[in-house]
C-alpha cells in the first residue's frame, strides 16, 4: 500500500486528499496556508489535522528509508530470503523493523559471539533442532579442540548462541511485547532519602501497565531519577511466559529437554525480559511525554488566543521582596509612558509612601487597569493593589497574569533589543503589562517552553516539545492575522512563509516607505520572493491601506472572485468599506452556494470564508474569547470557607483536574472526578485554559495552602437561591 492510501485510511480522507495533502508540503507549502487557502484539495481538514499528518508522513518515511537500509545490509550479508522479504513489507512500526534486523546486525562481544568464534554453531543447531535422530553428548564430543576443553563447554557454548536467538526472534519478541503490554504491572519502593517524602503516596505502589495514567508514569520516571524510587516491571513468568517460550522452542526430546529449559530460562531472565522491560517503560514514557505535550498544546492555544484588553492605559506590576516591586505604565499602543519602583511589600512596607507614588502615575496617565504578575511577593503585591485602588479619584481595576518566562524574555536578547536603556526587572513590568493587553503579541517573544501552561516540562523531550509549542504558536498568530505596519520582528517571524530574516527586512522597508500601503508593496521587500508571498499575503493586514480587501483573511489570488461575488449582487469594495453588504449570506443562499461559487471560479469553502471575511473586515477573532476577570478587591485564603462559591478562571488543565484562580493568590484544584456529572475522560473535554467557571469550595488546607474545589452541583444550587 503507497503511503498516501495509508494516510487516507487512518485520517479518514479520500485518498487524492491525501496525495494532494502530500504534494503542497513538499512543494514547502505551510501548515496554515494549506488549512486556511487550499480547503478544495484536502476536504477543508483543520490546521490541527494537518499538522497531524504531516507528522505521520515523516514517520512514515522514515520507516520506509529504515527498511530500505535494513534489505541493503542484509542482503549484503548474503542472508536476505523471501520470508524476510514478507516481514519486512508487513511491518508497520520501527520497533518490528528493529526486531527483524536484530539477528543481522552486528554486535559487540558477546557470549554467543565468543562460542561462535569457537566453532559451536553446528552444535547449537544440533540442540536447537532437538532431533532425535541426534544424541546431543555423542555429537558434543565432536567439538572438542584446543579452545573448546570438554563436553560440557562445547554445550555451555551452544547453549549461549541458541539462547541468543530466541531472545533475537522476531515472534517471540512481538508476542512478550503485547504480553507485558497487557498482563505485566508496575512496582515501586521507596528509597530513604532527604528527597524521598516527595513520593511517599507510591511506597509499595503497583499498578497494572495497562491502566496507569500518564502522569503517573511521568512521577515515577522523576522519582527514579532522583533515586528516590525503585521501580520495576513484574508477570507471572509461570502463568504467561514460559508457556509461549516452550511452545515456540521446545519439542518434548528427552535428550535435550534440561539443555533447552535451562536455555531458554537464561535468554528471558539474561536477554529477553531486560531488553523488553527496557522496551516496556520506554513505551510508557513515550506515550506519557506525548499526553502531557498535548496538554502543553491544548493548553497554550486558548492561552495565546485570549481576548486583548485593547484601548486601555495599563500599569505592570511586578512583585518583589526586598529589591521592591518594578512599575511600567503603556499606552493603548504597548509603548511605555513612565516606569517606577515602589516598595510595599516586606521587608521596607512602605505601604503609604507606594501609594502615593502610584496614585499620582495613575492619575497623570488615566490608568484603566493593573496587570499584576503572578509570581513572588504577588499575594502582597495583591494586597496593596486593592488598597490602592480605593485611594484613587478614577474607576480602576486590576488583573493577576501569568508572569511564567518573563524573566527569561526580559534577559534575552530580544528584551535588551527592545528596551536597552530599561534593566532586566524593568522589562518584565512592561511585558506584564502587555500580556493584559495583547497575549498574543507579547508571549510569542518567549521560549514557547518557558510559558509554563502543562506539567513535567523539563522531562520533556525538548526538541519535540518546542516543534509542538512552535506549531501552535503559528497556527494562532495565522488565525489572528498580523498588523504589518505595526507587528514586532518576532511576531511577523511566526506568519506563515516568512522567518527571522524577512521580518526584520519588513521593519526595515516599512520605516524607509514610513508605512506599508498595500500587500502588493511586500514584493519589493528583499528576500520575499513570490513563494514566501504566496505563503504570507493572507495573514498580514494592512490597516486602513489603499484597498480594504487587504485588511481582511481573504487571500489576493481570490481578489479577482471578490470582485466577481460583488458584482454579481450589484455591490462594490466600497460597501464592503462601509459595512453595507449584510444582505449578501442571503443572496447567496437564494442563487444557490454551488452556482455562486462556479460564476467566480472558486470552491464552496472559499466562498463561505470570503463572505466572511467581507462582512467583518479587519475583525480580530480573539474578541468573540472570554475576557480576563478583573478585580477591585481581594480575598485572603484564611476567609475561605467551605461552600463558597466563586467564579475563577482556569488557569492550567493537566491530566488529573483542572487548577482555577479564584482571587486568593493560591490556585484551587478541581479534581477530574469534580469537573462535570457527566463522564469525561479527561479534563480537557470540558476546560480550557482562560476559560470563566463557577467552582465551589470544598475543603481548605491551610498549612499545605491547598483548595480543593467543585463544579458540580453549582447551577442547582443557583437556581434554588433564584427561587
Amino acid at each position: 500500500m503507497e503511503i498516501f492510501e495509508i494516510l487516507a485510511s487512518e485520517f479518514g480522507l479520500k485518498p487524492v486528499f491525501s496525495q494532494n495533502i502530500i504534494n503542497l508540503l513538499d512543494e514547502g507549502c505551510t501548515i496554515p496556508f494549506i488549512a486556511r487557502y487550499r480547503k478544495e484539495m484536502h476536504g477543508s481538514c483543520d490546521d490541527q489535522v494537518i499538522r497531524e499528518f504531516s507528522d505521520r508522513l515523516k514517520y512514515l518515511r522514515n520507516l520506509m528509508d529504515e527498511k530500505e537500509k535494513v534489505k541493503k545490509t542484509i542482503t549484503e550479508q548474503g542472508k536476505w530470503t523471501e520470508e524476510l522479504e514478507v516481514a519486512l513489507n508487513n511491518a508497520s512500526t520501527m520497533t518490528e523493523v528493529e526486531d527483524i534486523y536484530r539477528p543481522y546486525k552486528p554486535k559487540r562481544k558477546t557470549r554467543a559471539s565468543v562460542a561462535i568464534a569457537k566453532g559451536l554453531e553446528g552444535l547449537a543447531d544440533v540442540l536447537q533442532a532437538q532431533s532425535k535422530s541426534f544424541v546431543l553428548l555423542d555429537e558434543a564430543q565432536k567439538y572438542i579442540t584446543e579452545e573448546v576443553k570438554s563436553v560440557e563447554e562445547a554445550i555451555a557454548g551452544a547453549k549461549d548462541i541458541v539462547a541468543e536467538r530466541i531472545s533475537d526472534n522476531a515472534d517471540i519478541r512481538k508476542e512478550l511485547r503485547e504480553l507485558l503490554a497487557s498482563k505485566a504491572t508496575i512496582s515501586c519502593e521507596l528509597v530513604e532519602n532527604e528527597n524521598s517524602l516527595t513520593y511517599e503516596t507510591y511506597a509499595g505502589f503497583k499498578q497494572e501497565v495497562k491502566n496507569i495514567p500518564s502522569h503517573r508514569t511521568l512521577a515515577i520516571n522523576r522519582g527514579e531519577k532522583e533515586k528516590c524510587l525503585k521501580v520495576s516491571i513484574n508477570i507471572d513468568n509461570e502463568k504467561f511466559v514460559y508457556p509461549i517460550l516452550n511452545k515456540y522452542f521446545k519439542k518434548n526430546n528427552e535428550d535435550t529437554d534440561k539443555y533447552m529449559e535451562e536455555t531458554i530460562l537464561d535468554s528471558y531472565d539474561r536477554l529477553l525480559f531486560p531488553s523488553l522491560e527496557r522496551e516496556c517503560r520506554n513505551n510508557l514514557t513515550d506515550v506519557a511525554n506525548e499526553q502531557a505535550i498535548k496538554m502543553f498544546e491544548v493548553n497554550l492555544k486558548p492561552l495565546l488566543m485570549e481576548s486583548p484588553l485593547k484601548n486601555n492605559i495599563i500599569l505592570g506590576f511586578d512583585p518583589a521582596y526586598r529589591t521592591g516591586c518594578k512599575i511600567a505604565v503603556i499606552d493603548k499602543n504597548g509603548d511605555v509612558l513612565d516606569t517606577t519602583v515602589v516598595y510595599p511589600t516586606p521587608p521596607q512596607n512602605k505601604t503609604e509612601e507606594s501609594i502615593e507614588k502610584l496614585k499620582t502615575l495613575i492619575e497623570k496617565h488615566h490608568v484603566d487597569i493593573v496587570s499584576i504578575g503572578n509570581g513572588t511577593a504577588s499575594k502582597e503585591a495583591e494586597i496593596f493593589v486593592a488598597e490602592l485602588i480605593k485611594h484613587v479619584n478614577r474607576p480602576v481595576s486590576y488583573a493577576v497574569v501569568s508572569e511564567a518566562g518573563a524573566s527569561v524574555y526580559s534577559a534575552s536578547k530580544l528584551g535588551a533589543e527592545e528596551f536597552p536603556d530599561y534593566d532586566v526587572s524593568l522589562r518584565s513590568a512592561v511585558s506584564i503589562a502587555r500580556r493584559l493587553q495583547d497575549p498574543l503579541a507579547e508571549l510569542i517573544k518567549i521560549d514557547v517552553k518557558s510559558i509554563g501552561v502543562g506539567q513535567y516540562q523539563h522531562d520533556m523531550p525538548q526538541n519535540r516539545l518546542t516543534e509542538v509549542l512552535t506549531g501552535v504558536v503559528e497556527d494562532c498568530v495565522n488565525s489572528v492575522g498580523v498588523d504589518i505596519n505595526t507587528a514586532s520582528p518576532s511576531l511577523l517571524s511566526y506568519v506563515s512563509g516568512l522567518n527571522s530574516g524577512i521580518a526584520k527586512n519588513i521593519i526595515t522597508y516599512r520605516a524607509k516607505v514610513k508605512g506599508i500601503r498595500s500587500r502588493e508593496e511586500l514584493l519589493n521587500v528583499p528576500k520575499l520572493g513570490q513563494k514566501a508571498f504566496e505563503q504570507c499575503a493572507g495573514f498580514l493586514r494592512v490597516v486602513g491601506g489603499d484597498n480594504v480587501l487587504d485588511n481582511t483573511a481573504v487571500h489576493p489570488e481570490s481578489y479577482s472572485s471578490v470582485r466577481k461575488l460583488l458584482s454579481i449582487f450589484n455591490l462594490s469594495e466600497e460597501d464592503v468599506k462601509n459595512n453595507n453588504i449584510s444582505s449578501l449570506p442571503n443572496l447567496i443562499r437564494e442563487k444557490g452556494e454551488e452556482v455562486v461559487a462556479n460564476e467566480c471560479g472558486i470552491g464552496v469553502p472559499t466562498l463561505n470564508d470570503i463572505t466572511n471575511e467581507l462582512l467583518k473586515p479587519g475583525r480580530d477573532i480573539r474578541e468573540s474569547m472570554p475576557k480576563p476577570v478583573l478585580r477591585s478587591d481581594v480575598i485572603h485564603m484564611e476567609d475561605l470557607q467551605e461552600g463558597m462559591i466563586f467564579t475563577g478562571i482556569v488557569r492550567n488543565v493537566v491530566d488529573f483536574g483542572a487548577f482555577v484562580d479564584i482571587g486568593v493568590h493560591q490556585d484551587g484544584l478541581v479534581h477530574i472526578s469534580q469537573i462535570s456529572d457527566a463522564y469525561i475522560k479527561h479534563p480537557s473535554e470540558a476546560l480550557k485554559v482562560g476559560e470563566s467557571v463557577e467552582v465551589k469550595v470544598m475543603s481548605i488546607d491551610l498549612p499545605k495552602k491547598r483548595i480543593s474545589l467543585t463544579m458540580k452541583g453549582i447551577q442547582k444550587e443557583n437556581e434554588s437561591e433564584t427561587v
